[in-house]
């Protein structure tokens, strides 16, 4: 089973403006929320974690100058003792249900691919890692987490007490607050929690194979890791990388889907292949209630270019066979089919692309349930590509960890 361990934070200095200095996932900003974000304050976390082309030559230089310069500064301390940071998020669903998730941001063990103990949730697509492969060895950080899920239970039970309150913001109506935890028998009671089954990813795959690349790097001596885990003596701290866990149960997570654009082929070649394994019918315009009627009627939702919808519900026996997801089916229905597919998050979006023209057509499908994402991960076996979409996303800059020590 993965360790998972405390580590002494790097924080922003008490009475910061965190409002104003911390930042989303490097990968869900467009370059000009980038730029808005870099002129909000002389320290917000992006100028580290977000290299740019006007820093100059080396921009991954800059960032770790940056970084250790704020260090020096003060602007951003470091714990005296090795911590776990509690990080809850509390908010109001689409459904109109008060949610709080709580889940803890610690150090867990990098393993190699197939190696178990942290298991990867679906298939990735492919992306380029130099930049945060490039990032992390500049800057000897850990900058921002990966998201991953405890199959083990009891680990809400273990954060349900409040530590010490560290800090809080309010982002889209998202209230994110993080809690100090340095109590032993308490640390001690959390890192069981989490290591006594399997941690999944659910969001972060490319970092942690990132985390995975740079670990080797520093084994075979070129990755400059002096730091220690603080576990085992001499151990560098590239053999674990900056996580946020919580635990794989219902009302601790929020889950949309992620739906499919369509190119390289018009809508009526697409819904004629997709005929052979749905019936087709009319449905209403999209709306924001359409996606809790698709998983009441067990049916997805194709997009022409004009606007119009109509509903996908499997012929009996055709996917008997297929994992229940309906990213699976779409793979298997449209197998042979010469079709580009592209992912994208959030309906009025899926509507935009294909009424603007940059799709074809589109597919809306179902989040994937608790059950099935366990069920999965128990067998072994992947998820299509951008099957799940976890939110809220977690805030860039509420804890660094140093790969130094």
């Amino acid at each position: 089973m993965p360790r998972f361990e405390p580590f002494r934070a790097l924080r922003f200095a008490p009475g910061s403006d965190l409002d104003a200095e911390l930042a989303p996932p490097y990968d869900v900003q467009s370059a000009a929320d980038t730029d808005a974000l870099a002129a909000r304050d002389p320290h917000n976390i992006v100028l580290i974690d977000v290299p740019r082309p006007s820093d100059g030559d080396d921009p991954y230089a800059v960032a770790a100058a940056r970084l250790r310069d704020w260090i020096a500064e003060g602007v951003l301390v470091a714990d005296t003792e090795p911590s776990f940071t509690i990080y809850r998020m509390r908010f109001t669903d689409p459904t109109g249900a008060a949610r709080d998730l709580a889940g803890v941001l610690g150090a867990l063990e990098v393993v190699d691919e197939g190696a178990g103990g942290v298991l990867p949730h679906e298939r990735t697509t492919p992306k380029a890692s130099t930049d945060r492969l490039d990032l992390t060895r500049a800057t000897r950080a850990n900058l921002s987490p990966v998201w991953g899920l405890a199959l083990a239970h009891g680990l809400t039970e273990a954060l349900r007490a409040p530590g010490e309150p560290v800090g809080r913001v309010v982002v889209d109506g998202v209230e994110h607050l993080v809690e100090r935890v340095t109590d032993p028998r308490r640390i001690a009671a959390i890192a069981e929690a989490v290591r006594v089954d399997d941690v999944l990813i659910a969001d972060g795959h490319h970092r942690y194979g990132v985390a995975r690349i740079y670990r080797d790097e520093v084994r075979g001596g070129s990755g400059h890791g002096t730091g220690h885990t603080g576990g085992e003596p001499g151990a560098s701290a590239a053999e674990l990388t900056l996580a946020y866990v919580g635990e794989l149960v219902a009302d601790q997570l929020s889950i949309d889907a992620i739906h499919r654009l369509y190119t390289g082929i018009d809508h009526v070649a697409l819904r004629a292949a997709l005929a052979d394994s749905f019936s087709i019918e009319a449905a209403p315009a999209p709306a924001p209630a359409m996606l809790s009627k698709m998983v009441a009627r067990g049916a997805l939702v194709l997009l022409a270019p004009d606007g119009s919808a109509e509903w996908l519900t499997p012929r009996p026996g055709v996917f008997d066979g297929v994992r229940a997801l309906d990213g699976a089916w779409l793979e298997h229905a449209l197998d042979g089919v010469p079709v580009a597919v592209s992912y994208q998050h959030g309906l009025d979006e899926v509507v935009a692309a294909v009424t603007g023209g940059a799709a074809q057509a589109a597919v809306l499908i179902r989040p994937v349930s608790i059950e099935e994402i366990e069920l999965t991960a128990r067998q072994g076996v992947l998820m299509p590509p951008k099957s799940t979409f976890f939110t809220p996303k977690l805030l860039t800059g509420l804890v660094v960890r140093d790969l130094r020590g």
